[in-house]
């Protein structure tokens, strides 16, 4: 057997199988498509699933401050970050058995949920960024991950808050947000449209989060706007959402085609020219997929939201009481006072 250096420090070099430039071409070590590898990055950002897609936009500034690198993410949600980096791990036993054997040039841990942190202060890295475990909770690892840090645990302090979520992302890197936008690619898929614009209105959020919810009646009143208008609304959700878009589009005759894998339901959310949204997985998969985006917000600091000029975000009349609450204090949320026609007006003037 020829004896042959292995470029074990190649961007191309896999391990435990051959490389890209050897299948394809044949080649062996050092090559014509030899390049050294940069920095090796581990990125955690676990969930939830619409916080890991608008986490990233982060993976470009990193490929920009760290040419060749390496990005490694781990996350409970990989279909939504494997577009943003080289490695992508699902949080699991086999994930934390690989992560805790190797080690990183820098650590970016953007989560404050206790296994993050956990995970942050186990891996071996040179330099460690964002949160990790002290004392059993959640603390900054230097001064960069303060300002996040102090808007998690105050509300006054969140309240006050005017960066958007990928600023405070891009601080807590010690880096700066320069638009950025999510990196996602969309499956292209040939659905069955009718002609005119479609507007995609994603009825869903999450369970746990029912003051944030807009009311079935206003969803089935806005479809039934939209049609007088020449709009095709389009519905849109997960299979929690189905039996619920299944009766608007009965009572009203808006278009629905089901519930599918997120990149189908990336592929469908492309075809719209603009989606309504409450704060939910849709909303960052319309955003992702550069659509126009009315969101409907009222327990939320607007501020957050990046919409890179393609959004309008919608609250009450009067300012929600039920700051970051998952359920709403009175009993029956401000959601309500959201009308179909002010989301219809907005919707004219963003398109």
């Amino acid at each position: 057997m020829e004896s042959r250096r292995i470029a074990e420090d190649c961007v191309h070099f896999r391990g435990d199988i051959p490389c890209q430039p050897h299948k394809e071409k044949g080649v062996k070590c050092k090559c014509e498509f030899y390049e050294k590898r940069g920095k090796r990055i581990l990125i955690i950002k676990l969930g939830a699933m619409g916080d890991v897609l608008r986490s990233t936009p982060i993976s470009a500034k990193l490929r920009i401050a760290f040419p060749r690198c390496e990005i490694t993410w781990v996350t409970n949600f990989p279909e939504a970050a494997k577009d943003a980096s080289d490695v992508c791990l699902k949080f699991d036993a086999k994930a934390l058995a690989v992560l805790t054997a190797d080690s990183f040039d820098i650590l970016y841990n953007f989560d404050k949920d206790k296994e993050a942190c956990a995970l942050a202060a186990l891996v071996r890295a040179r330099v460690k960024k964002g949160f990790t475990l002290r004392n059993g909770k959640c603390a900054p690892i230097d001064g960069d991950a303060q300002h996040k840090f102090v808007t998690g645990v105050f509300d006054d302090e969140s309240k006050a808050n005017t960066k958007s979520y990928q600023e405070e992302m891009f601080e807590i890197a010690g880096l700066r947000f320069d638009g950025e936008e999510y990196e996602t690619s969309i499956v292209e898929k040939a659905w069955k449209m009718p002609q005119g614009k479609i507007i995609g209105l994603n009825t869903g959020g999450a369970a746990r989060w029912t003051a944030r919810l807009w009311p079935d009646g206003h969803w089935a009143a806005l479809a039934t706007l939209l049609k007088k208008k020449g709009y095709t609304p389009l519905l849109l959700g997960g299979e929690a959402e189905d039996e619920k878009n299944k009766a608007i589009a009965k009572r009203t005759g808006a278009l629905y085609l089901g519930h599918f894998p997120f990149d189908e339901f990336t592929s469908l959310v492309q075809r719209c020219d603009a989606v309504v949204t409450c704060v939910t997985l849709g909303l960052h998969a319309a955003i992702g997929a550069k659509r126009k985006v009315i969101i409907l917000n009222n327990i939320f600091n607007p501020h957050e939201f990046e919409l890179y000029g393609r959004g309008t975000i919608l609250g009450p009349p009067k300012a929600c009481v039920c700051f970051y609450r998952s359920t709403c204090r009175y009993g029956e949320s401000c959601m309500k006072n959201i009308t179909p026609e002010s989301v219809v007006k907005a919707l004219e003037g963003l398109l």
